[in-house]
């Protein structure tokens, strides 16, 4: 029997490890993501005018029982009406260009358009106030519409090069050209909205969608409808800020752009420091699912084969 600080017989002796495959047959791939430490204002003013928004009680979750017919089953958010009936939520750009002024939604005000759209993608944000006080917010919602990643389109679009690509390469292009900054990123449909978050202990990370706070370099971010939080998942990454990664690490989040078995996200803390680390994180990975020996697995039907 392993002994108590023998984490890696812990886990050998009461644990089956299962590979995760992408439905293609492919290797898995995984991102990274962070905290984001931004200056904030409690009220609006002339400089602090970009606002994170509370989740609107029209905003509702869309599952099997009450997902309309022709309504594609990736959609998991919608509104709903008066009747009873469900309608697309506005997108990025009507909530950009008021949709929800005048319901008291606002949590905080930002200066700066390009970071709360970065906090939307992280989910998560640590807002900084005038007198010290923060404010830990986290993700609560969307609007339903899908995900679609700027630098991508940047690429596309010949702006910046494969190589180049990184959170660092789109926000210098964001503020280089200002005027065509906000369509782009309203290009992205999808909206986020949040919910405070208090954290007892600075040092830890955000309390996220498993509720519980994060851990910098061992929280996993997983697709919430494939994996259950709390499953230790063994990361085997090629390389993570230019080397290789291979860590036991936990599922206790998920993310807009995290779909499918063998797709992970990383948390890799909070703060500018750990936001160019996680920024520039895209490898192919394996994925290693850790099963207690006590559960039974179909492995010709179960994800992890």
């Amino acid at each position: 029997m392993p002994t108590g600080c023998d984490a890696r017989g812990f886990f050998e002796d009461r644990f089956d490890c299962f590979a995760l495959t992408a439905d293609d047959g492919q290797r898995g791939f995984v991102t990274a993501y962070y905290e984001p430490e931004i200056e904030a204002s409690r009220e609006r003013t002339d400089r602090f005018r970009v606002p994170f928004y509370r989740r609107p009680d029209d905003l509702v979750a869309v599952g099997e029982e009450n997902r309309p017919d022709c309504w594609d089953p990736d959609i998991r958010f919608a509104r709903a009406n008066a009747d009873g009936s469900l309608s697309a939520y506005p997108d990025r750009k009507a909530i950009n260009s008021g949709f929800l002024d005048g319901r008291g939604l606002e949590i905080g005000w930002v200066e700066n358009e390009a970071d709360a759209f970065f906090a939307h993608i992280q989910g998560a944000a640590r807002l900084v106030f005038a007198d010290g006080a923060h404010l830990r917010i986290t993700y609560d919602g969307k609007s339903g519409h899908p995900f679609t990643g700027i630098g991508r389109l940047l690429v596309e679009r010949g702006e910046i090069a494969p190589a180049d690509i990184s959170m660092a390469a789109i926000r210098h292009w964001l503020a280089e050209n200002p005027d065509d900054a906000r369509p782009l990123m309203e290009e992205n449909r999808s909206h986020i909205f949040f919910r405070e978050a208090p954290v007892a202990d600075r040092a830890d990370g955000p309390v996220a969608a498993a509720k519980v706070p994060l851990t910098a370099e061992r929280s996993l971010a997983v697709d919430r409808l494939l994996h259950t939080f709390g499953t230790p998942v063994f990361v085997s990454a090629d390389t993570v800020n230019g080397a290789y990664w291979s860590k036991l690490m936990i599922a206790q989040d998920t993310g807009s752009a995290i779909t499918g078995p063998a797709r992970g996200d990383l948390f890799m803390g909070s703060g500018d420091a750990a936001g160019n680390r996680a920024g520039a994180v895209r490898s192919p990975c394996d994925f290693f699912v850790l099963v207690p020996k006590s559960v039974l697995i179909d492995t010709g039907k179960a994800l992890a084969s």
